[in-house]
């Protein structure tokens, strides 16, 4: 049985005063991107709902709901007892342990909850139980409102099979395939050849980019057959697989609409959803750079007609494959918000989660057609705890030391659910949050996203603030010249971070010098008397040593003010700031170009880290005695890591291939790896022996752990 917490009215009123700052920044954005939610008191909708998810759609639900003056109620894992969506709403309701087949997709529990709270309407948000027809019948059963479609529309379109069949019927184009469910992987590899290679491995059910693998010829087909088949049990409670054509180098654009029960349907314009790692997005815009009217027309009426052929009623999302000519097909239809939401409710003005509302209490909409606008540019990047470097993304976990919002900045929306002292998990989606910038044009979005992602303090976790700023930079993706293979074909070798020229070398190395000194100075005093410091006091000019990387730089610097004038590498730098030690973001002009980087680390042997134009840079400043000095020190000796297989990533371990003593084969899998429901075969990089074996399945691991030894 649920544990029913109604929070004290002193509770709540301490929270609301403590986190008064977060909630009127929680989605704030900036007047001139501000979608809207008038509340309307003679348009009654519900008093309470209770919002079935958590994280920041939670509080993103949530906003609207105070906005709208409808009480909310929040449910939670023990382990989100202080989560900020807990805090935020009126009401909070444990439903069971971390797992989340025991918590957020405990339907027993949630059914509770809604009992005890005296709830009316259950918002899914997206994920866990959104698209679950079954939860929607029970809540149907007991007269309690589901803020989404009816279960005819889930069922049909949450099955693709299904979807595929009435996506055809409704005169919506269609991409080539199989339609009918896979058995087993060799007939999944009939059905592929067939078809003809490449095929796309997707699960029936569900979606977010889990349970699919691109096949490219027969072994991959089986592989990725098993591998499907479990993440889709996994994550969705059904294994069920198709298999359809693969358009190689497509663009991934999808369709927001919104329909009311009265038989009206509109096409909120498109999103462009073309960056991707895993089949997951990671930087979204809308409008699209790609879509002429006539396109943008053509594919808005298609998903209408989608939507009318289902008699679909709140926000969905039509999704499509756009190939080069644009020719589309329909990929799936999302029957819920959908997590990129925030950039359509900038360019159009509307609140979808209040429309979701007005809808579900049976309202027609107040809009036609004609109304929705595309009033300037959005762009949203999915800010994750993630190590960039591995493969795009590998899931990071640990305690957010100190988290800062560039809420300060104009038009500038962040939607999370997370702050100072939050805890990232193995058992939940590594999203910190989404940051969203808007502006009159792409170009000016784009620029304001720079920013933003400059001014964006993370400490405690890694994240993937650096791809995101590359991405986001990249000459490819300014000019608008993307697909679903950008980061591949882009970062072949993998993510690198940001590959620095001689000129932004100088501008790191003599920020580096600058900071070093500055950190010299200020311990020469101690409550206002000098203490005994290597560095003269009246000093102003020093000549230093940085290591960067490989290379080893020569430094002279001359100091005036804030300003400082560095001699480094063949060129002079002037950097200038206010050289604020405590400060999290360290504002300089550097040859009179404005530059916000950030100190990561600092400490008394010279070694500083620095965030620049993203990516994190470890300069090592010396004088040149200790540079000398230096030179005698043994160097440690890198591991051989040909012979040992460590955890990439945090998470728990589902099978174990081998066993001491097994020969294995170059890429021959080892074992399996699973973080935030996405399974990752890790496998040999040499014909070795296998000498121990130090993980067994259902462990949970860490990232760096030792799992197997070679020989």
């Amino acid at each position: 049985m649920a544990a029913h917490r109604l929070s004290p009215s002193l509770n709540r009123l301490l929270f609301t005063v403590k986190y008064a700052s977060f909630q009127s920044s929680c989605c704030a954005v900036h007047s001139n991107a501000q979608y809207s939610t008038t509340y309307n008191p003679s348009e009654k909708t519900f008093d309470k709902i209770l919002i079935a998810n958590r994280g920041e759609i939670a509080c993103r639900v949530i906003k609207t709901c105070q906005k709208m003056g409808i009480k909310s109620v929040a449910v939670h894992s023990d382990v989100d007892s202080n989560a900020v969506h807990v805090k935020m709403a009126d009401e909070a309701v444990c439903v069971g342990p971390a797992p989340t087949s025991k918590s957020y997709l405990n339907m027993d529990a949630i059914m509770n909850a809604i009992r005890a709270t005296g709830a009316q309407a259950v918002h899914p948000g997206y994920g866990f139980l959104s698209e679950n027809k079954e939860f929607a019948k029970r809540l149907v059963a007991e007269d309690v409102t589901f803020i989404g479609p009816d279960t005819n529309a889930i069922q049909a379109m949450g099955d693709k099979i299904e979807s595929k069949l009435i996506a055809k019927a409704a005169k919506v184009n269609t991409i080539p395939g199989f339609d009918g469910v896979v058995k087993n992987a060799e007939e999944a590899v009939k059905i592929a050849q067939d078809i003809g290679y490449p095929v796309m491995i997707k699960a029936s059910a569900g979606g977010g980019g889990k349970g699919m693998r691109i096949a490219w010829n027969d072994e991959e087909t089986r592989e990725g057959f098993r591998f499907s088949s479990q993440e889709a049990a996994s994550s969705f409670g059904d294994d069920r697989l198709l298999i359809e054509k693969y358009i190689d180098n497509p663009r991934h654009i999808e369709i927001q609409v919104l329909a009311d029960k009265h038989g009206n349907a509109l096409w909120l314009n498109e999103r462009e959803c073309s960056i991707q790692r895993r089949n997951q997005k990671v930087v979204e815009e809308a409008p699209s750079t790609f879509l002429d009217p006539m396109t943008r027309q053509a594919m808005g009426e298609q998903a209408v007609q989608l939507a009318k052929a289902v008699q679909y009623s709140s926000a969905g999302t039509v999704e499509f494959l756009v190939d080069s000519k644009k020719n589309f097909y329909f990929l799936e239809m999302n029957t819920r918000l959908q997590v990129e939401h925030p950039i359509t409710e900038c360019i159009t003005g509307l609140d979808l989660v209040e429309q979701m509302i007005r809808v579900a209490k049976g309202y027609q909409l107040q809009h036609k057609q004609e109304d929705i606008p595309i009033n300037g540019w959005a762009i949203e990047s999915r800010v994750y705890a993630e190590d960039p470097y591995k493969s795009f993304g590998l899931p990071s976990i640990g305690r957010l030391s100190q988290y800062q919002e560039p809420l300060n900045l104009s038009n500038v929306r962040v939607d999370s659910g997370i702050q100072e002292g939050s805890d990232i998990s193995i058992y939940y989606d590594p999203m910190i949050s989404k940051l969203v910038t808007y502006g009159a044009t792409r170009a000016e979005a784009l620029v304001r996203m720079e920013d933003a992602l400059d001014n964006y303090v993370i400490r405690g976790v890694t994240h993937n603030i650096p791809l995101l700023r590359e991405i986001i930079t990249h000459p490819r993706f300014i000019s608008g010249d993307i697909s679903t293979n950008f980061l591949p074909e882009v970062y072949p070798d993998g993510f690198k971070g940001h590959l620095l020229d001689v000129n932004k070398r100088r501008e790191l190395l003599a920020s580096a010098a600058a900071l070093y000194i500055t950190a010299q100075l200020c311990s020469e005093k101690f409550l206002g008397s000098l203490r005994v410091s290597p560095i003269p006091v009246e000093c102003s000019n020093w000549k230093l040593c940085a290591v960067l990387g490989e290379g080893c730089y020569s430094m002279e610097v001359i100091k005036s003010g804030h300003v400082y004038n560095v001699e480094v590498d063949g060129g002079k730098v002037e950097v200038s700031g206010q050289w604020n030690l405590a400060s999290s973001l360290l504002p300089l002009s550097i040859n009179g170009t404005h530059r916000m980087l950030q100190c990561l680390h600092r400490d008394a042997s010279g070694k500083i880290v620095l965030q620049y134009l993203g990516t994190s840079f470890t300069v090592h400043v010396l004088s040149k005695l200790a540079a000398e000095l230096n030179s005698y020190m043994p160097e440690k000796v890198p591991e051989d890591t040909s012979c040992i297989l460590r955890s990439p990533m945090p998470g728990t371990v589902v099978a174990v291939s081998v066993k001491p003593g097994d020969t294995v084969a170059e890429g021959q899998e080892i074992c399996v790896i699973e973080a935030m429901k996405m399974q990752n075969s890790l496998t040999a990089v040499k014909q070795a022996k296998v000498k121990n074996v130090h993980c067994k399945p259902g462990e949970t691991v860490g990232d760096g752990d030792l799992l197997v030894e070679l020989e």
